[in-house]
Parts: C-alpha cells; sequence; structure tokens
C-alpha cells in the first residue's frame, strides 16, 4: 500500500508492528525508512529510463503551463525537492520527475532516506504520544 496513491498504509504498518512489539523500535524504524527509500529509488530509475523516451523539449511541447512550473521549480530546487518524496500523491512524481530529469542519483538517494526517515520519525513520535507510550521518546 505504501506505493500506491493512498497515504497511511506503510504508517499503520509500523505502528501496528511497534504495538504488536514485532522488532525493537529502531529496527522497525529503519526498515520502514530504507524500505521506503528503496521503492522511491525503483520509481527514481523509472524517470531516468522514460527520459529515452521523451526529451524536455518534446515534454514541454505538449505539458500545461502547470507542469511546465512544476518541472522548472524541481530543476531549480534539484535533489533537496525529494526531501518531499514522503507527501501522498506528490512525492511519487517527484520520484519519477526527479529521475527523468537525472538529478544526481546519490544526492538524490540521501535526501529521500532524509525525507522519507523524518516522516517515520515523526509517525512514530506522534503515536507514542497519542498511546501515552513515551518509551520511544
Amino acid at each position: 500500500m505504501a506505493a500506491t496513491l493512498l497515504p497511511g498504509g506503510s504508517e499503520a504498518a509500523l505502528i501496528l508492528a511497534w504495538q504488536q512489539q514485532w522488532g525493537a523500535p529502531i529496527s522497525l524504524f529503519l526498515a520502514a525508512s530504507i524500505g521506503n527509500t528503496l521503492g522511491g529509488l525503483v520509481t527514481f530509475w523509472m524517470g531516468w529510463q522514460a527520459r529515452k523516451l521523451k526529451t524536455l523539449e518534446q515534454l514541454n511541447a505538449n505539458a500545461s503551463a502547470r507542469q511546465q512550473q512544476v518541472l522548472a521549480w524541481l530543476q531549480h530546487h534539484g535533489h533537496w525537492a525529494l526531501l518531499l518524496s514522503w507527501a501522498p500523491v506528490v512525492g511519487d512524481l517527484l520520484c519519477l520527475a526527479g529521475g527523468w530529469l537525472k538529478l544526481n542519483p546519490w544526492l538524490s538517494a540521501v535526501a529521500l532516506l532524509i525525507g522519507k526517515s523524518l516522516r517515520y520519525l515523526i509517525v512514530l513520535a506522534a503515536a507514542s504520544l497519542l498511546f501515552n507510550d513515551l518509551s520511544l521518546l
């Protein structure tokens, strides 16, 4: 579910695994962060490969003004824009576009890992507060 447009799949699984004590919280956090980062890198790679099918000029010729703005924003911010790769709906599109723009793959991987890790850290912290289990904090 984490690779769909529906938010909440991986977060719910992480909270369930944490509540059921399926592993140490740090292990669960690392598994979620690394797993989701690898998924984002697959999408990034797909965008990299898609660049062989359509050039920037071809894409801009058929793109709406809004799509052109988004591409320009991504080009301007580069790999750091992938910090937002955790966001529902737009996250996967950012990964795909980042690959298509051939952003630096190593720096993009770092940005993906940071963004996705921060999301899971916030999820676990919020769950700790919500369920009055401050052992995680």
